[in-house]
């Protein structure tokens, strides 16, 4: 059986320049980690700023020995944003595509199909296949069967699922964030940057139940995926993707990576995954279907 990889998802948050360096610079040297997505994904006003960052960053990973695909935004909405999407599909480089306008640009090179496409049945992962697609990582809510007879009728796919932090849920034109301060879009005075793993949400019973990203809504809870790595390969997974918060992402890309080379049970790295300072109540109920915020014996 071959081993299952791991990969660090794109940052959702809008975190500093300087953290973004810290950040990654650790993840290069440290991170048992094969692939590293940089990019902004969720709103294209920070890409002014984000954008300037990604090379030396680029550098850095690679020299760290990891594999660096750029991510595109998942919903453009200017023709700045559609422009630079063209122009990173273009590249020769890795890309993950989570806006469909991406797929001509890209011309039938090899790309990832990333979670933000609705890619929610074999028939439309066969047609991504045929235009260029090698990697896919299924839309959120899929649950463990949807994902397995997607993998099965396209072995040539590697699919990679994610497996660790907040959920991605949703996207919309409007920003809750900038509602929620007084302010418009327009004029957000990047007001997410004050909330690094996104602001939490309750409901009028005062229960934990979401958390707004910008244009971005998430999960409350945090996902946390942790099936041995020989049931993973029976449903045809070959990667789990880990997305960036601000605990020790290090040490939770190490504790994934002993659970897949089997040193570890799956009870054991749960017993430790909840020792960590996660981004909120684990959940794992989308692989079988049930509502996600849910966390069930899988």
């Amino acid at each position: 059986m071959a081993s299952i990889e791991l990969a660090l998802g794109p940052c959702f948050f809008n975190w500093s320049a300087d953290h973004f360096a810290d950040f990654y610079a650790r993840i290069a040297d440290e991170a048992p980690v094969e692939r590293v997505y940089l990019g902004e994904v969720i709103c294209g006003k920070r890409m002014p700023f984000t954008d300037r960052i990604w090379p030396k960053l680029i550098e850095r990973l690679q020299r760290g020995g990891k594999t660096v695909v750029l991510s595109t935004l998942a919903m453009p909405a200017t023709v700045r944003e559609r422009k630079t999407i063209a122009e990173w599909a273009g590249l020769d480089m890795p890309i993950e595509i989570n806006d469909m306008s991406a797929l001509e640009a890209r011309a039938s090179r090899p790309f990832v199909a990333g979670p933000f496409l609705n890619v929610y049945n074999e028939a439309t992962l066969n047609f991504l296949a045929a235009r260029g697609a090698t990697d896919w990582c299924p839309p959120v809510e899929a649950p463990l069967t949807t994902v397995a007879a997607a993998a099965a009728a396209c072995p040539e796919v590697t699919v990679e699922m994610f497996a660790f932090g907040r959920l991605p849920l949703a996207l919309s034109s409007r920003c809750y964030h900038a509602r929620v301060h007084g302010l418009s879009k327009d004029s957000c005075q990047f007001v997410c940057e004050k909330d690094a793993d996104g602001l939490a949400v309750k409901t009028l019973a005062d229960q934990e139940f979401l958390a707004v990203n910008g244009i971005q809504t998430l999960s409350h809870a945090c996902q946390t995926v942790l099936l041995d790595p020989g049931r993973l390969a029976a449903h045809g997974i070959g990667r789990l993707r880990l997305s960036p918060h601000m605990l020790d992402m290090v040490a939770v890309a190490g504790l994934y990576r002993t659970l897949l080379d089997g040193v570890i049970a799956p009870g054991e790295a749960e017993t430790r995954l909840l020792q960590m300072a996660l981004p909120g109540a684990p959940c794992n109920a989308y692989l079988t279907g049930e509502p996600g915020w849910k966390r069930l014996s899988v």
